[in-house]
Order: C-alpha cells, then sequence, then structure tokens
C-alpha cells in the first residue's frame, strides 16, 4: 500500500477525499491545520471524521494567522458575511491553502509519499483564487521542482477529486463510501459544539447541495 497525505478540515468536501483515497487502497495520513480559524470546531470534527474513516495517523499543525487578519475567519473584527456577494468573499484567508498545501508537502516527502489529497471543488474556486485547477497545478509543479522525492525521480502528484464536482455530486459520492456526514463541520461560524449557523456562504452550499442530493440533510444547526 503506498502512504498519502490527506488534508482534513472536518468539513464536507474533504471527508469525502479522505474516503476516495482510503477506496484506492492509500495508507492515508490525516494533517489538520489550526490556524486560529474562526470555527475552530471544525478541528474536533476532523478527529471524528479521520477516526471514523480509518486514517492511519492523525496530526493538527499550529499556526497563528491571527496574527495577520485580513480575514472574517482570522479576524474578529471582521464579520462573516451572511448574505451572497460578488468577488472574492471576506472569508477567504490569504495564502491558507499554500501554507496547508506545503505542510502536507513537508510530511509527505518524510513518509517518502507521492502523493497528496486536497478537498477543493467547482463550487469554490468561482470565489477563492487558490481553488482554481490552474492553482493545483501550479502547485504541483512547484512541488516538483523544489522536493528532493521528485529531483530523484519520484514526482508527487496533488490530486483534487473532487475540482469539477458539485456539493451535490459530492455528497452523493460519499453517501456511497460510507461517510456520515453528520461528523462533519462545514460552517464558517459553528459553536463549540459544532452546531451550524445556517445563514453563512458555507452553509447555503451544503444546505443547497444536500436539498439537490435528494437526501436528509444531517447537520447539526443551532436553531434546531
Amino acid at each position: 500500500m503506498k502512504n498519502a497525505v490527506i488534508l482534513l478540515s472536518g468539513g464536507l468536501d474533504s471527508a469525502t477525499v479522505l474516503a476516495m483515497a482510503k477506496q484506492q487502497d492509500f495508507t492515508c495520513y490525516t494533517l489538520s491545520v489550526n490556524y486560529g480559524q474562526r470555527h475552530h470546531a471544525e478541528l474536533a470534527a476532523s478527529l471524528r471524521v479521520a477516526t471514523a474513516l480509518g486514517s492511519h495517523e492523525h496530526r493538527v499543525i499550529n499556526i497563528d494567522l491571527t496574527a495577520f487578519g485580513g480575514s472574517s475567519l482570522t479576524d474578529s473584527k471582521i464579520a462573516v458575511p451572511e448574505k451572497v456577494s460578488s468577488g472574492i468573499p471576506s472569508t477567504y484567508v490569504p495564502a491558507r491553502n499554500t501554507i496547508m498545501l506545503s505542510l502536507a508537502l513537508a510530511w509527505a516527502e518524510v513518509l517518502k509519499s507521492q502523493d497528496i489529497f486536497f478537498g477543493v471543488n467547482a463550487v469554490d474556486y468561482s470565489g477563492y483564487p487558490d481553488c482554481r485547477p490552474e492553482y493545483v497545478a501550479a502547485f504541483e509543479r512547484m512541488a516538483n521542482l523544489a522536493t528532493k522525492l521528485a529531483v530523484e525521480g519520484k514526482p508527487l502528484t496533488v490530486h483534487a477529486p473532487l475540482l469539477h464536482l458539485s456539493k451535490a455530486e459530492i455528497i452523493r459520492l460519499g453517501l456511497t463510501l460510507g461517510v456520515d456526514y453528520s461528523l462533519t463541520v462545514s460552517c464558517y461560524q459553528a459553536d463549540e459544539q459544532g452546531r451550524a449557523c445556517g445563514v453563512c456562504d458555507s452553509c447555503r452550499l451544503r444546505s443547497a447541495g444536500f436539498a439537490e442530493a435528494g437526501v436528509s440533510d444531517v447537520t447539526h444547526y443551532r436553531n434546531s
């Protein structure tokens, strides 16, 4: 079995990606990042998901992006938007995905793994610049220029298997792989118990995905 590093936020998408990697017979090492996010309940969710789906090892790395702020997820003075907005939303965290992928790359090198799994998808990349296909391809190119493993003839692949799927398609796929979405947290302002607000962008996308997929929404909401 081959080793793979899976970036696991604790949300719906990354849980599905972990299940996909397991189905492909990878030995999965899951990595979550505590970057000072407002919705840190997702970190508890990541451990639940890693345990439920059989991660070989789960680690949480601490990096304080509140030192820079610039996002409603890392700066308490910036409100999480509760209405649909145009352009890049305030929930975009500067350099977050680059930092996370770099940490995954470091662990992959140590594990002699040539595979990193990353849960970006088509619904996200219209807003977040670091969720676009061009970004994923560019990071993979950089990784294969910058790592000992690749230079010695073992190139690395950044897998983004959800990139062109809708939320409904992701949910349907995950259910066929046995993902329990009640364990996940997607809300940008989830409370300490991981209960969702139901009004932020992430909650709206998730709720619409369950509705379009024709399955029950198992999200834990604060008002339910």
